[in-house]
């Protein structure tokens, strides 16, 4: 019996508007089962999802750089990875000089900071509703005090995705983990912050086994979440070699992909 399970949201939970549909609303709330978001995306990118999906419980932020429970408009923080301020610095600084068409933000735990609004941060904001805060990068590092949690970049095509790939691997970078979290998303985080290291922390404290978990992802940083779990159900619309770490297929995540993964698969 699955006893709880957790969920990426874009590309996934999440239909091509980047919100939660009606089926899939109605299918979680009445399956009985503990649900858990598991996103690259920051706490207050999730607010409409978790409200709308009546969740309590905690969930799970910046590919498992933060651990929180929502507490009204603010967070109650149960554990957190980080970059280190030198190394933002450093990716901020030669990746803005080697590539400055490439859009580039970053996340602390309550905003979302740019040094320009691009096609990156517009199709973001489309897709959260939320605007990114602009600000000199030099400046604003060099004052600030919060943690910086995540920095995106979005590629406008494979062939400046590969050009970034290839930039960010010549810094030779330690502590951090690089991921792709769409077709064009790539997103640097600390190297401990991992979906599985999420995953592991709500099984340690409910007394989970692998058997009794059960997770829907579509993208590459989904891969450490599923090899948590004995029941991984991934899209139809994923990429295939993240198909290749399905037990299950379902439908697409314009299809209600996930309530059809749970009706069918999960035997509620």
């Amino acid at each position: 019996m699955i006893k709880h399970i957790f969920s990426d949201m874009d590309g996934t939970l999440l239909n091509d508007q980047g919100v939660v549909s009606n089926g899939n609303i109605e299918v979680i709330k009445n399956c009985g089962i503990p649900f858990t978001l598991v996103s690259a995306r920051a706490p207050m990118e999730m607010f409409d999802t978790i409200d709308k999906l009546g969740l309590t419980s905690i969930q799970i932020a910046f590919n498992g750089g933060l651990i929180y429970k929502r507490d009204g408009d603010s967070i109650d923080k149960i554990s957190e990875h980080y970059l280190e301020i030198g190394t933002v610095k450093n990716i901020t600084s030669q990746i803005r000089k080697i590539m400055p068409a490439i859009s580039m933000s970053f996340y602390t735990a309550n905003d979302w900071y740019t040094d320009k609004i691009d096609y990156g941060t517009r199709l973001e904001t489309s897709l959260t509703g939320l605007n990114a805060k602009t600000i000199n990068y030099d400046n604003w590092l060099n004052e600030t005090k919060d943690n910086i949690f995540k920095i995106m970049f979005i590629a406008q095509n494979d062939d400046q995705l590969e050009k970034l790939i290839q930039n960010l691997n010549d810094l030779k970078l330690s502590n951090v983990s690089i991921q792709r979290s769409g077709n064009n998303y790539l997103e640097i985080t600390s190297d401990k912050a991992k979906k599985s290291h999420g995953i592991r922390y709500i099984q340690e404290i409910n007394s989970l086994n692998k058997s009794e978990m059960a997770a829907f992802g579509d993208g590459h940083n989904d891969i450490p979440m599923l090899e948590m779990v004995d029941t991984a159900i991934i899209m139809d619309n994923a990429m295939e070699e993240v198909k290749k770490y399905a037990t299950h297929l379902t439908k697409t995540n314009v299809e209600d992909g996930v309530a059809y993964g749970i009706k069918k698969f999960l035997e509620v």
